[in-house]
């Protein structure tokens, strides 16, 4: 695992940061002594971990909640960030998921609006909002969440999704050249199949695994496979000359 100290008193911000992969990458800059902003868009439907609680009580995490479902929601968070620093050294960004299995004949304006805002819209609202304060950061970076099926494009139902995360991606190389004469570098994690709620919600069990089945490492990922990922793209010391880059995290299901 990293060192303690590589985050140290770095100002990390994470949106989607309420459960699954978000949480675990939160809960690791923690542990590497980040001061962690942490990005909800429902409010917690279980106890509060621990670690967060220890986290919030020290003062070394902040926790938010606001709908990115409109763009009143991503401005609400970038105005309570704003009012607690001056600047951030990484931007995480998280938030979003599915919405629902939307077939192309049978999707509607408002479905599709809505996965677009969530998925795509937000993640350049909040990217936007946030760059004066990654700006006057330290190192900044900025690691963005995609997904395999940016690549794939999914399943069926899951289009508009796996068009928004090809979308995420190539907005992120974009961005990577737009801002490295800033020093901003800009990189994307993209998952595989992960075992968190987003697939007990859209994904059956006979579905996963049947996917299992196709992975090399023959496993689904956990949040606990992904989050280093985002660490190590974040982090000068490790990937301080990588950017415009696409970090696949699939235990081998690309190559099958």
């Amino acid at each position: 695992m990293f060192q303690p100290s590589l985050f140290r008193d770095q100002r990390v911000v994470v949106t989607g940061a309420g459960r699954g992969i978000g949480r675990e990458v939160a809960r690791q800059f923690l542990d590497c002594g980040a001061i962690v902003y942490l990005h909800g868009g429902r409010s917690l439907r279980e106890p509060m971990p621990d670690f967060l609680t220890t986290a919030l009580t020290e003062g070394r995490a902040f926790l938010s909640y606001a709908d990115f479902s409109t763009a009143a929601g991503v401005e609400a968070l970038a105005t309570d960030i704003a009012s607690r620093f001056q600047a951030i050294d990484v931007l995480v960004n998280n938030a979003g998921t599915m919405v629902g299995r939307f077939l192309a004949e049978e999707l509607t304006d408002a479905q599709y609006e809505s996965v677009v805002q969530l998925n795509q819209t937000s993640v350049v609202q909040t990217t936007r909002a946030l760059l004066p304060l990654l700006r006057r950061g330290t190192h900044p970076a900025i690691v963005n969440t995609v997904s395999i099926s940016a690549l794939t494009g999914g399943s069926a139902g899951s289009s508009i999704y796996s068009a928004t995360k090809a979308f995420v991606s190539t907005y992120s190389k974009a961005l990577a050249r737009e801002l490295a004469p800033a020093g901003i570098r800009v990189n994307c994690v993209s998952p595989g199949t992960i075992a968190t709620e987003f697939h007990e919600r859209y994904s059956s069990a006979e579905k996963l695994e049947a996917t299992r089945k196709t992975i090399p490492l023959q496993r689904l990922g956990t949040a606990q496979d992904c989050a280093p990922a985002y660490l190590f793209l974040a982090s000068n010391a490790l990937s301080g000359y990588i950017t415009g880059q696409v970090l696949e995290v699939n235990g081998g299901q690309l190559i099958c």
